[in-house]
């Protein structure tokens, strides 16, 4: 893991010292809340429906116990005993004081975290595959790359009021656990023989206006990255629009200027500053990598698992679902699931932050990450001693086997906290999970991703779930729209809408009908909702939900044309 330099924590501590005092002006009335806006929202906190939200970035998703153990304790001492993981690979504290973020801040601090940039029109947290130097289809470690962002964009002084917030994302696997066809940048690790370098996507965003991202260079070599990216970043904040904040994103600049107008301009930028940057970049970078080498893996007998399996359905069940391989022989990856059935997706109480810090202390070489689907990783846990974890996880209610399965939702906090919210999004997935665990058709329905989001700027990604659900208010009542077919992966594409909404009493019984109409219409067991669904297309679906004559109903233009 990355650790903090002097310079970085003397950093840290100023920008706290300094927000203590502009809590302290607000707090006596020398400021209002209109003036106290944008300095609280430089330092994460926002003002939601009930009270203040404080956001605190989690750089690529990776923490360590002693980072855990923290939070666990800043839930406990100023919050209501939880917190909650977002897409964005943050958490979130729904109810602190305002009297009591200052001092939040400085516990953060003391275990080298902070809550910069998590808000407003800057680079916001950069985020990577949570499978990120473990995985064992991974060309190579994403992290430093994100780290070097990181460092780079903090405070830089010509991107702090951008058009509209900027979000990048990372991965180094073929495989793409980190939506980067949906971040305003998204950069892929490849390979070409013996050199590595870098797919850069541009312009991809959901909200309402959600559109996949297009390529900007197929390979750029790494020592050009880092001016490459700043030239991207400087020629959107050019041109991009700053009438109207729903088209200011870079994906809208993206799109009314056509990919080869843009391209030419990033060449042209990239060309006028490339000479500036004299290799600094790069040696800082080496510097970086020292700190993601890889752990001290172990040689053990695997015997104890592999009988596990054998013996134990239970434990079968969890390591089907919740594993995943490793590039080192006897490991796994294991996935903590925060989607218990009928729980809020991605809230974990303090108590189990702190059985999760002990356990990666105990098995995980102190690491954990937290992904975007709202879940807690342990990236390196030995196959011997996953046993014994699995008996941990399931006495703290954490053994959930359900990763990539119906109940595994990813939900927003919607109109139960969020002031932007038209709809509820938690007791929606709370209560698909709760009926499809009483239908026992879970693993029978098998991968499956439902996302959800409460209104139309989508912090439940539903645009790219295999079933999303958009909650939007119809004349003062909830009403939601589904839609189909649409894939956050390597090859990300975006759902189709059904039809009509539904209300919040025909929600469920509506995405019932659509796993009822998939198995019916699936080839065999192996073909997954997804691959059924781009087989067969919308009809059956929408037959199944709406009847035969709606179905065969050929759609209103302004109804095709509806991307919420």
């Amino acid at each position: 893991m990355y650790t903090y330099s002097e310079f970085d924590a003397a950093f840290v501590a100023e920008r706290n010292r300094q927000f203590r005092a502009q809590v302290a002006r607000r707090i006596d009335g020398s400021l209002t809340e209109d003036e106290f806006k944008p300095l609280r929202l430089m330092n994460g906190l926002y003002l939601q429906l009930h009270a203040y939200m404080l956001r605190v970035a989690i750089p690529y998703g990776t923490l360590s116990s002693a980072q855990m153990r923290q939070l666990a304790m800043i839930a406990e001492r100023w919050d209501k005993g939880y917190g909650h993981f977002t897409t964005r690979q943050n958490i979130q504290f729904n109810w602190p004081k305002l009297a009591d973020v200052p001092d939040i801040l400085d516990a953060l601090g003391e275990v080298q975290m902070h809550a910069i940039q998590t808000s407003g029109n800057t680079i916001r947290n950069v985020t990577a595959d949570h499978f990120a130097g473990a995985a064992a289809d991974e060309v190579a470690d994403p992290r430093p790359i994100a780290e070097l962002i990181r460092q780079w964009s903090t405070d830089h002084p010509e991107f702090q009021f951008l058009p509209r917030k900027f979000k990048v994302a990372v991965t180094g696997s073929p495989m793409d656990r980190a939506v980067t066809l949906a971040h305003d940048i998204g950069l892929r690790i490849v390979r070409r023989g013996e050199e590595i370098g870098y797919q850069v996507l541009v312009g991809g965003g959901l909200g309402r206006t959600p559109m996949i991202g297009k390529v900007l260079h197929e390979f750029l070599p790494e020592e050009d990255l880092l001016p490459y990216i700043e030239a991207i970043v400087s020629v959107w904040n050019t041109i991009g629009r700053r009438d109207n904040k729903y088209k200011a994103r870079i994906k809208i600049t993206v799109h009314e200027h056509g990919i080869e107008d843009i391209r030419a301009r990033v060449d042209a930028r990239y060309a006028l500053i490339r000479p500036q940057f004299t290799g600094v970049d790069q040696q800082l970078l080496g510097s970086i990598r020292d700190d993601f080498a890889p752990p001290q893996f172990r040689d053990a007998p695997v015997d104890g698992y592999t009988s596990a399996r054998e013996e134990d359905p239970v434990f079968r069940a969890w390591a089907d679902t919740n594993l995943a391989a490793h590039h080192a022989p006897g490991y796994a990856i294991v996935s903590i699931s925060l989607k218990a059935h009928g729980e809020t997706p991605g809230d974990a109480s303090a108590d189990q932050m702190r059985v999760m810090a002990d356990l990666a202390e105990r098995y995980g070489h102190d690491e954990l990450r937290i992904s975007h689907e709202q879940n807690v990783i342990l990236p390196h846990v030995h196959q011997s001693d996953l046993p014994a974890l699995h008996a941990a996880l399931r006495e703290a209610r954490l053994a959930t086997a359900n990763i990539g399965l119906i109940s595994d939702i990813i939900a927003c906090p919607g109109m139960d906290y969020c002031a932007l919210a038209t709809a509820r999004s938690i007791p929606i997935a709370q209560e698909i999970a709760t009926r499809f665990d009483a239908l026992k058709l879970e693993h029978e329905i098998g991968e499956m991703k439902i996302k959800i989001s409460g209104c139309i700027n989508a912090c439940g990604h539903h645009h790219v779930g295999h079933i999303g659900i958009l909650g939007l208010d119809r004349a003062g009542v909830e009403n939601y729209q589904i839609t189909i077919g649409g894939d956050g992966g390597t090859d990300a594409q975006l759902g189709d809408r059904t039809g009509p909404g539904f209300s919040a009493d025909d929600i469920v019984p509506a995405i019932e009908t659509i796993m009822l109409a998939y198995l019916e219409h699936r080839n065999d067991a192996s073909e997954t909702f997804l691959a059924t669904y781009r087989r067969l297309g919308m009809a059956p679906f929408k037959a199944a939900l709406y009847g035969e004559a709606e179905a065969a109903r050929p759609r209103r233009k302004a109804e095709a044309d509806v991307t919420a």
